[in-house]
């Protein structure tokens, strides 16, 4: 996850961290600049922007410390308040910890409902948490704070490496990513299991609890009654895993794909469903994912397209899925995924994936063959954002928004004035 505990000096690669650098200043001249999103309104640290489905009037930001702050869109100048304050349950938000990751419920105007993944260290050892609230029944811009029910509830060794996005996808699951509980090298062997933790991949979860979808299998982590495992998870009933036999009472069901590093920032193509993710990398390469069902994506048998050095012993039988996308550490070091565009104010990015390096401040567009690599003729830098965190939409609109952790502003992405007189 990039956060500015990584400290990239100009061409100095931190291995295992993904932390923040400067940004390069002398690029050429680009299609795209940014504007404040929200007037003069700043937030502390801003990690991601989200809206509830179908509403027009509100954008929440989070930031990274403990706070969810709810913007009201409807007036001329936006107004900022706190939603939700969760400081003092969080209290390390140092490295890559904090309050991460937010999805509304898509039925959340009649169940009140919204999930967040943060980590906390009220408690030891720190955990990751996924975490039902719910939004006051008597002020739809606060939550309730004593509403929390617990999810998941993971001991974590290391603070980074914390994955962090949630999402429903267009059938209704709640879709969370993970990060391979840090430390670099995959030092704690989690990358190429699915009957062990719940790290290194992407969770497909039941939140509520339909007749035809199962119980999961036990778990420290897991709180029995909270959620279920859809029946059409990859691997219910898994005897089998990269060749080696696994105990189906103990696979980790709510997988949907997995051997990803730490997979900052995932979103769904709303033309396609396709889901698009960036995995951050350790020494060499950034990478974009489709995301499959059942999706083996490498690490840490390989880093993007090639093999890791350091790597875990190689199972029997693997079948890893290429990235659509890589990068060298000469271009950057620390991938934000992003969006596929889909609308009519930026027509030339009309179904693109838009997505960022955080350390370099670069933001490019990636016109995708299906889920095929790609060719470098089809990725184009479009823009100049420093740090970037998260891509969103305006839901007034649909125009694309960017949370930037240094300068502590949501930015909107616009013509680049010479772009805009052409």
């Amino acid at each position: 996850m990039p956060l500015p505990h990584r400290a990239a000096l100009l061409g100095a690669l931190i291995a295992c961290a993904l932390f923040s650098a400067p940004v390069r200043a002398a690029e050429r001249a680009l299609p795209y600049a940014t504007t404040p999103a929200f007037g003069g309104l700043k937030f502390t640290q801003p990690v991601a922007v989200v809206s509830p489905p179908g509403d027009r009037d509100r954008a929440f930001v989070v930031e990274k410390g403990g706070r969810i702050m709810v913007v009201d869109l409807r007036a001329e100048a936006p107004t900022a308040r706190v939603f939700l304050d969760l400081t003092e349950r969080v209290r390390d938000s140092s490295s890559e910890q904090g309050t991460l990751a937010l999805a509304f419920h898509p039925d959340w105007r009649k169940n009140r409902q919204f999930y967040l993944w943060w980590t906390s260290t009220e408690k030891r050892p720190r955990e990751d948490r996924l975490s039902r609230f719910l939004i006051s029944a008597t002020d739809p811009d606060a939550a309730d704070p004593q509403s929390e029910q617990p999810i998941l509830a993971q001991a974590d060794q290391a603070g980074n490496h914390n994955g962090g996005e949630l999402l429903f996808g267009p059938d209704g699951y709640l879709y969370v990513s993970l990060g391979d509980e840090g430390a670099g090298d995959d030092r704690f062997g989690n990358s190429q299991r699915i009957d062990k933790n719940f790290f290194s991949g992407i969770l497909r979860l039941d939140v509520d609890r339909k007749p035809d979808s199962h119980a999961p299998n036990a778990h420290p982590a897991s709180r029995p009654g909270t959620y279920a495992i859809p029946a059409d998870n990859p691997w219910v009933g898994a005897k089998e895993f990269n060749g080696l036999p696994v105990d189906p009472a103990k696979v980790r069901t709510e997988f949907w794909a997995v051997g990803l590093r730490n997979p900052w920032r995932m979103s769904f193509d709303p033309a396609t469903g396709q889901l698009w993710c960036g995995d951050v990398g350790q020494n060499s390469y950034e990478e974009v994912d489709v995301i499959v069902r059942g999706g083996n994506y490498g690490w840490n048998v390989r880093e993007a397209f090639h093999p890791f050095a350091k790597a875990q012993p190689a199972p029997p039988a693997p079948k890893f899925l290429d990235p659509v996308w890589e990068y060298p550490r000469s271009q950057g070091i620390s991938i934000t995924g992003g969006l596929v565009y889909r609308g009519k104010t930026y027509a030339d990015l009309d179904g693109k994936y838009l997505f960022a390096d955080y350390a370099f401040g670069r933001v490019w567009a990636l016109t995708p063959d299906g889920d095929k690599p790609v060719a470098a003729d089809r990725v184009q830098q479009i823009a100049s954002v420093p740090s970037v965190t998260s891509f969103g939409r305006d839901p007034r609109n649909g125009d694309v928004l960017l949370t930037s952790l240094s300068t502590n502003q949501v930015f909107r992405l616009v013509p680049a004035p010479a772009a805009a007189t052409k």
